[in-house]
């Protein structure tokens, strides 16, 4: 079931509804066979895969809890396994299948493994990492193990975030479903206020610019430099608004019954460089890596040779994560080099802008730091939405030359992208500079809010794309 769909917006009416109307005590079994309901919304028989990974984690739990000594890292191992396995099996089998084809057929030899012709389950790679989160927590000690199944069930399926994220770590979540949430007015409006937004991000700014992304980039070899440069640049703000208007809205739902989820994305754009970047980007997942995957592998506290692979390998690794493709890796790579870089040169930079006199200019400097990091971001985007290397190597060349016709489209369609682009900078400059001055949705005058609420209804009605576009993050 899409966010962006008058399904979602019946099925969110009638579950909030019944989930202040019944009793607390019921309420945990209400949330769950609506998260059921939700997620069979999509292929009802991919919820058995789900049901496998939740019952092999919840006795895990309660096994690592039990065990002491060695043995515990038996328990915490075969969870990992039946967790990575099920992600082998239906996000990397045909991936690596296909790369072994390739390297036997260059040595003369032929590969009779088959090609698996199955669909990939929704959402997989983020319930398998929140899965993940709850049993590595239990092996430390900082989670205790649920021993109620139910519960556990629905921290892994609590429907705002099953398919998308955020990606939430069990302290702070499993408590919170035996907490009661009492109807709060300022509350519900405000998780209200997220969603409206959410929705203004996925259906006015990120689908209209889709239209575009998709027509150029799916034609990349009849399209110049300049149009490709302007897909790229739309594409940035097509994946942020995509992503970033989902976690809005899993985080509005949420809260409208009551329940706290991690903030996902900080205004990305007005990152001053690539480590500030990851530090506002899908925080859920890059605290994941950082708190399970790279402080696992020493983090910084080892040579300098290991920390630069440690951040490289962590990048690799979540490059991996979003795709089974080489242009993922490629991409995740690329943010491994930039960070690496940005350390190996941190000292030099800073004599170099003292020597300009650069520090007499902070604002130059911000900006300028500003625009240097959102080209490297949109360099790397082109291997994340590029169909193959081949493709991002064409479209690099082509952009690099810069020259031939400019390709608008549909005038009306084009307009409304750049508009919705521009509206979107103004409002997040507004947060990200003037935090407490030119309120909207929360200025005290009710006129203010009201004609606020109106006027981005009025702009999704007018301009958004109701044409049912599934969430990009959806294939991770």
């Amino acid at each position: 079931m899409l966010f962006n769909s008058i399904n979602f917006i019946l099925f969110f009416i009638v579950v909030t509804t019944l989930y202040f109307v019944i009793t607390h005590k019921y309420r945990w079994f209400l949330l769950l066979a609506a998260s059921c309901y939700f997620y069979m919304a999509f292929i009802p028989v991919y919820i058995l895969i789900l049901g496998f990974t939740i019952v092999i984690d919840y006795f895990a739990g309660i096994w690592l809890e039990k065990t002491k000594g060695k043995n515990k890292k038996y328990f915490l191992v075969a969870s990992l396994i039946a967790n990575i396995g099920v992600l082998a099996v239906f996000k990397y089998y045909n991936f690596l299948n296909d790369n072994l084809s390739v390297f036997l057929n260059s040595i003369g030899y032929h590969n009779r493994i088959p090609h698996l012709g199955i669909i990939l389950p929704i959402g997989l790679s983020f319930h398998t990492f929140q899965a993940m989160s709850y049993t590595i927590e239990v092996y430390r000690g900082h989670q205790k193990a649920e021993r109620n199944f139910g519960i556990y069930a629905l921290y892994v399926m609590f429907y705002p975030q099953l398919v998308a994220g955020p990606i939430e770590r069990p302290q702070n979540l499993l408590h919170q479903f035996y907490e009661k949430h009492e109807f709060e007015y300022t509350r519900v409006v405000e998780g209200l206020r997220s969603m409206l937004w959410g929705f203004f991000m996925k259906l006015v700014v990120a689908d209209r610019l889709a239209i575009y992304v998709n027509a150029v980039y799916n034609n990349a070899e009849q399209h110049s430099g300049i149009t490709l440069l302007v897909a790229t640049v739309f594409f940035a703000f097509q994946i942020y608004c995509d992503f970033a208007g989902y976690s809005n809205i899993a985080i509005g739902a949420a809260q409208v019954m009551g329940f706290k989820l991690m903030t996902n994305f900080n205004r990305p754009y007005f990152s001053q460089s690539i480590s500030e970047f990851w530090k506002r980007w899908h925080i859920s997942l890059s605290t994941w890596f950082r708190d399970y995957l790279y402080i696992s592998l020493g983090g910084n506290r080892v040579s300098i040779p290991r920390w630069y692979f440690n951040l490289f390998f962590v990048f690799l690794v979540s490059g991996l994560w979003h795709g089974a493709n080489w242009t993922f890796v490629i991409w995740g790579g690329l943010n491994g080099l930039y960070l690496i870089f940005a350390e190996v040169t941190g000292t030099f930079r800073q004599k170099f802008n003292a020597r300009m006199g650069l520090e007499k200019f902070p604002y130059f400097r911000q900006i300028t730091s500003m625009v240097i990091t959102f080209a490297l971001t949109c360099f790397a985007w082109i291997f994340f939405r590029a169909s193959s290397f081949d493709q991002a190597l064409l479209i690099i060349k082509k952009i690099a030359l810069f020259k031939g016709p400019f390709f608008i489209g549909t005038l009306s369609y084009f307009i409304y992208s750049v508009f919705g682009i521009v509206f979107l900078v103004l409002i997040e400059m507004k947060k990200e500079y003037l935090k407490e001055k030119l309120l909207f949705f929360h200025n005290e005058n009710m006129w203010v809010r009201k004609v606020s609420y109106s006027l981005i209804i009025l702009l999704i009605l007018l301009i958004g794309v109701f044409d049912g576009g599934q969430f990009i993050y959806f294939q991770f």
